[in-house]
């Protein structure tokens, strides 16, 4: 697994002291399950869920924080609920739930998470996935629904 210690987690200041109070490194997050954090970190279920998630995501090689969120952003809170997924159409849900369509890097790394899931490959970058999509989407091209504005005119 991914070194955990550059897990980036957006804590609020409250969550921040429990983890102080129960001597919990950010680094150990995932050693708790997301029922566990609920009652170290006195957070809701929810709130539970998407720490965990934010962490779990990140032992992915190359995926930060911001890709972290943008999993959840679409309702993802496992690894194991991206298996049975398709990294094109992450992207194309992804694009439709925000208006615009994203720079075709993101889909690289949509494809990168799903593979993770799948496999728990450590060597394999979202870059990696870079051919994939150029040849899937030059064959497949985009839904017809695809938003017209891009990441970059919003």
């Amino acid at each position: 697994m991914k070194n955990t210690t550059n897990i980036k987690l957006p804590l609020t200041e409250i969550e921040k002291a429990y983890l102080r109070k129960h001597k919990i490194k950010i680094a150990n997050i995932l050693d708790f399950a997301p029922d566990e954090l609920e009652v170290l970190l006195n957070a809701t279920n929810e709130r539970a869920k998407e720490i965990y998630a934010l962490a779990e995501f990140q032992t992915v090689p190359s995926i930060g924080i911001k890709f972290a969120e943008d999993l959840v952003f679409l309702g993802y809170y496992s690894l194991k609920e991206l298996k049975q997924k398709d990294g094109a159409q992450l992207t194309d849900e992804y694009e439709q739930k925000k208006g615009y369509w994203v720079d075709p890097c993101v889909e690289d790394q949509f494809r990168l998470v799903v593979n993770f899931a799948n496999t728990h490959d450590m060597q394999k970058k979202w870059w990696d996935f870079t051919e994939e999509r150029k040849k899937f989407r030059a064959e497949k091209g985009y839904p017809k629904t695809r938003p017209q504005k891009a990441w970059f005119d919003r």
